[in-house]
């Protein structure tokens, strides 16, 4: 089947955040959600719900947990109990919820900075201690874990380790090895792993997604992953995921903590959970092969094109994560970015220690919208330089 990723959706004239927050001549390239329609099977799908008429309260429908585990093992080579999943309204109240469940307050959780922004407040909102150790950027500008540091970040206190992978926003994809040493190292320090993996159907062509609790049976039993269709095909507004918890006192601790508080997913949102697991497929496939286009796009303009930003191609995600702390700029890079090309970035300070001086660039738009993008940011950064303001 063929799809359309290049005609524009006007989106200004809908309830999008991405595209209401600024001035309608604003190319917003900032948060995490694609401007590409969701898969025709969805939409059908939503269509058929819709003609029903009536909306009331759902039940968890057993065929959703079943796509979500067939999903698993048929992307990930995950094999999944259904009775493991639970469906959740959202990944972020998701691992607020695990933050609870296997923490008391005092007690602390661990993060990765620099990270998708909500990571940084979970700790707060538990009444946690707040524990981060940063990830190592290579020579290449990409990252990869310290070991010998992220044990050591890990004290008497330590509960809970939040991981994301795929990584936002510097797009890592962490391999095996890395995985399994960080797995290991919290068996032998009795801590729960909760594993964001949202972004884990966006992996490009020569790296691989592994879930954190296929590596091993006693990983599994420690691990919590979040799951869900929102990201893979442009569904975030509809709240529907999943967490798959294979040891059964882990989830009575989680579903415990999540009891009146973070409850059912919404009709629809089940609706276009389960069409998308079992019928979007090929419309993902296509969807890879333009946004590995588009990363290259984005990777080859900031090379040849602004010789002043430094960016690693990403590995995994639609975002690009550009490090702009050798371009000159006088103060904030987005602030400048914003005012000067009429494009909003995300903040790298967002995103915790580490981000200082770097933004995102969200590449999930038809081409021609990425590139006019760049062209207004490499004209901003020209007249910038001409100003004598390097």
């Amino acid at each position: 089947m063929n799809f359309d990723f290049d005609t524009p959706t006007n989106r200004r004239d809908s309830e999008s955040v991405k595209w209401r927050k600024y001035p309608a001549d604003v190319l917003p390239m900032w948060v995490a959600d694609m401007d590409f329609r969701a898969p025709p099977a969805v939409l059908e799908a939503l269509r058929e719900r819709l003609a029903h008429g009536v909306f009331g309260y759902p039940v968890e429908r057993e065929a959703v947990k079943q796509a979500v585990a067939d999903w698993m093992a048929r992307r990930h080579g995950w094999q999944v109990d259904p009775a493991t999943v639970i469906l959740l309204p959202g990944v972020v109240p998701a691992f607020n919820v695990a933050a609870r469940a296997f923490a008391r307050p005092g007690e602390g959780m661990l993060i990765q900075t620099p990270v998708y922004g909500p990571f940084l407040r979970v700790a707060q909102n538990a009444g946690l201690l707040h524990q981060e150790m940063e990830l190592t950027q290579t020579s290449g500008g990409g990252y990869t874990v310290d070991f010998d540091a992220f044990e050591a970040a890990i004290t008497a206190e330590t509960r809970l380790f939040l991981l994301c992978n795929p990584h936002n926003p510097v797009g890592h994809v962490f391999q095996r090895d890395e995985l399994e040493g960080m797995a290991e190292i919290c068996l032998r320090h009795n801590v729960v792993i909760c594993s964001d993996e949202i972004h884990s159907d966006l992996v490009f062509r020569g790296y691989k997604h592994t879930p954190v609790a296929a590596l091993s049976p006693e990983i599994a039993a420690n691990t919590v992953t979040l799951v869900a269709p929102s990201k893979t095909f442009n569904l975030a507004g509809l709240k529907a995921s999943a967490a798959i918890i294979e040891n059964p006192e882990l989830r009575e601790k989680f579903e415990t903590a999540r009891a009146d508080m973070v409850e059912w997913v919404n009709v629809l949102g089940q609706t276009a959970m389960l069409a998308a697991y079992q019928e979007g497929e090929p419309w993902l496939e296509a969807l890879l092969e333009y946004l590995q286009v588009n990363r290259d796009l984005v990777f080859n303009f900031v090379k040849d094109e602004l010789p002043s930003v430094r960016m690693a191609k990403p590995e995994g995600t639609h975002l690009a994560w550009l490090d702009c702390r050798q371009a000159g700029i006088a103060g904030n890079a987005s602030a400048f970015f914003l005012k000067e090309a009429r494009v909003a970035v995300n903040d790298g300070a967002w995103f915790g220690t580490g981000g200082e001086g770097f933004v995102r660039f969200n590449f999930a738009a038809p081409r021609a919208l990425v590139l006019e993008a760049l062209e207004r940011m490499k004209a901003a950064l020209m007249q910038d330089k001409t100003a004598g303001r390097d």
